[in-house]
């Protein structure tokens, strides 16, 4: 790659995709609103990897012509980073979740503030520490023309990070936003004590919601059976690494949701997503029993105990 790459967001996220962006051959911009580095070089919240010389840091843009742009912020704050990126750079959206007071998903809110940048967006099972360390991982580039969507791929692609072009922006973008919930409830699960045979059951039967909702938002069920759907969802209901599932494991062993939020090191998706998830699912006429109850878990509506036998108690029917 000759041209340089912008990356938005100087947390573990954007950190490791400026790593990996610098592994294509780019120069690498990655701006942060604090532009400061440890003493070896390295992002504050990934200090165990110092930046490579092609991966500058600064709190301004350069003025120069990308060929694309990264942005790695959470979804809502996403809307107040827009104004600085560069007109007619494909924008490829890195975030996961749902506009909290507009149900807006990430390609909606670029398209109403900056409808002069062409939106992608990308979703995966993928740890922050794993793409920086350049293990092994794939995950899904999805954009409304197919063009787009085959060229960022390719553009981004390395032999140890694969990306696959889509063209279901609205399933990729669901499935990426929904599986934080299941994820805080699977956590949850395990918190409580209440087993490995549960927590299996909630991701399957998560799945089965997130793809009933996806399909109502126009989805393709394939797209959650792959990368951004199942593989990104077994992967934030099981990995350590996982903030929603963490966040969920407190919640189960009893902590409140607000001690539990200020004891995690980022940003937990999945409990700014949960309400305007259930909110969506409404708007479209679709159950989502698990987000329903983590939702008012949460919120403090209903007990664990309550939550559970919510769910257990709900009528008996055919799998599909």
């Amino acid at each position: 790659m000759t041209d340089p790459v912008f990356v938005l967001g100087g947390g573990a996220w954007g950190t490791a995709l400026a790593l990996h962006a610098s592994r294509t051959g780019a120069q690498v911009y990655l701006w942060a609103r604090t532009a400061q580095t440890l003493p070896n070089g390295a992002m504050p919240r990934l200090p165990e990897y110092p930046l490579p010389a092609g991966v500058q840091v600064c709190a301004t843009l350069p003025c120069v012509a990308p060929a694309c742009v990264l942005l790695a912020v959470p979804t809502q704050h996403l809307a107040s980073v827009l104004p600085i990126l560069p007109a007619g750079v494909p924008a490829i959206l890195c975030c996961k979740g749902i506009e909290r007071q507009t149900l807006a998903f990430p390609l909606d809110i670029l398209a109403r503030e900056r409808s002069d940048v062409l939106g992608a967006v990308l979703c995966g099972p993928n740890f922050a520490r794993e793409i920086a360390a350049g293990l092994p991982a794939a995950a899904v580039l999805a954009a409304p023309d197919p063009a787009r969507a085959q060229a960022l791929s390719h553009l981004l692609s390395t032999p140890l990070f694969r990306l696959y072009a889509s063209t279901d922006c609205a399933g990729v973008q669901l499935g990426a936003a929904a599986k934080n919930v299941i994820a805080v409830a699977s956590g949850v699960t395990i918190g409580a004590g209440l087993g490995e045979n549960a927590r299996a059951a909630l991701i399957t039967r998560g799945l089965a919601e997130i793809t009933r909702l996806a399909t109502a938002l126009g989805g393709q069920p394939a797209t959650l059976a792959g990368l951004a759907g199942l593989g990104d969802l077994l992967l934030t209901c099981t990995g350590a690494s996982s903030r929603n599932y963490q966040m969920g494991l407190a919640l189960g062993q009893g902590m409140s949701t607000h001690t539990a939020l200020g004891s995690l090191p980022g940003v937990a998706e999945g409990v700014t997503t949960a309400a305007a998830l259930q909110a969506l699912a409404r708007t479209h006429g679709v159950e989502t029993p698990i987000t329903d109850c983590i939702a008012a878990f949460m919120e403090g509506r209903i007990t664990l105990a309550q939550a559970t036998h919510s769910l257990l108690s709900r009528p008996l029917r055919s799998e599909v």
